[in-house]
């Protein structure tokens, strides 16, 4: 069970746990859950991860930490573009969000300058710490309602119908199994109330042939039964895709499955569109361009085309 507590314990915690202030050790305290109406500033955290979780959040708080602090506007540019372009339609001023998998904030500080207040929720300690770090320098801190060290499927500590907006831009092409990936949706459309907007990201399940084949970094000889799997069930792990780990790469069917039944197709899209693999062109064009260029890419992102080409999916739906 995930412990969870409200600012009007944070007295009580300090003088229980002398660790306390270490939020990876914070399970050890075991205090009781506390559930606080429109808390001001909540903490949780899980008990026990399962190993795969485990193994993502270290992937992430070392191998890949570096990397995800730069990722989006280094590497990804028009994928950042876009989605912000579609969070800026969404989002409000005095909206609630919660931001499940926070990679390296970078959404998270676009809500926040925007007027939000941000639950926080990842696997990963270390990004988590680095996210509320870089909203405090920015003059931010205080748009953090919640820091939560929570599995995406698992989202106990966050009540139900309290958000306005709900970000899952990560947890589903992490989540292996499709009883997981469900349950994560089932926990967005949860805690979201009535009409609230979610936004989840997959990635296209040719994204990692491609790479395969343009950065060689493994024999396709000595791969011939894994494909065959992955082609099936969209499943991999560190000795075959180290730079993701363990993950799911998805379809454009399976993906949008996910959502049936619980949210109202707003938008879906391949974000980067034609420019997939030249994203990083756009960094060093002018405004101008820039803007233009991306009204395009969303025009053509829409299109069963525009969707193949890209290696991110991304849906905005509407809770129902």
């Amino acid at each position: 069970m995930p412990l969870r507590i409200s600012s009007s314990a944070q007295g009580r915690r300090n003088s229980q746990c002398p660790n306390a202030g270490h939020l990876r050790r914070l399970w050890l305290c075991r205090l009781p859950l506390q559930l606080v109406a429109n808390p001001a500033y909540t903490f949780a955290t899980m008990a026990q991860f399962s190993e795969e979780e485990s193994d993502v959040a270290r992937h992430y708080s070392e191998n890949a930490f570096e990397a995800e602090q730069v990722r989006l506007p280094q590497d990804c540019p028009v994928e950042l573009a876009v989605t912000r372009r579609w969070l800026e339609r969404v989002a409000k001023a005095g909206d609630v969000a919660a931001e499940i998998g926070v990679g390296g904030g970078h959404y998270t500080e676009f809500l926040a300058r925007g007027g939000c207040r941000l639950h926080l929720v990842d696997v990963s300690v270390r990004l988590l710490d680095a996210v509320v770090e870089k909203l405090r320098q920015a003059g931010l801190g205080d748009r953090v309602a919640g820091r939560h060290h929570l599995s995406g499927a698992r989202l106990d500590a966050l009540p139900s119908e309290s958000v306005d907006l709900a970000l899952l831009m990560g947890p589903l092409y992490h989540l292996r199994s499709l009883a997981e990936r469900q349950r994560s949706v089932r926990e967005s459309a949860r805690i979201l109330k009535r009409g609230g907007m979610l936004f989840a990201a997959g990635i296209n399940r040719l994204s990692y042939l491609r790479d395969l084949l343009r950065l060689n970094f493994g024999p396709v000889s000595e791969r011939v039964a894994f494909h065959q799997q992955y082609l099936r069930d969209g499943n991999l792990d560190p000795e075959h895709a180290p730079p993701i780990g363990y993950a799911h790469l998805t379809t454009a069917a399976d993906f949008l499955a996910l959502f049936e039944g619980q949210f109202e197709r707003v938008a879906f899209l391949g974000v980067e569109s034609f420019t997939a693999v030249w994203q990083n062109i756009f960094r060093d064009l002018p405004a101008a361009e820039r803007e233009l260029w991306l009204d395009i890419v969303e025009e053509t992102g829409q299109t069963p085309e525009g969707i193949g080409q890209s290696d991110h999916f991304l849906f905005v739906g509407r809770k129902l």
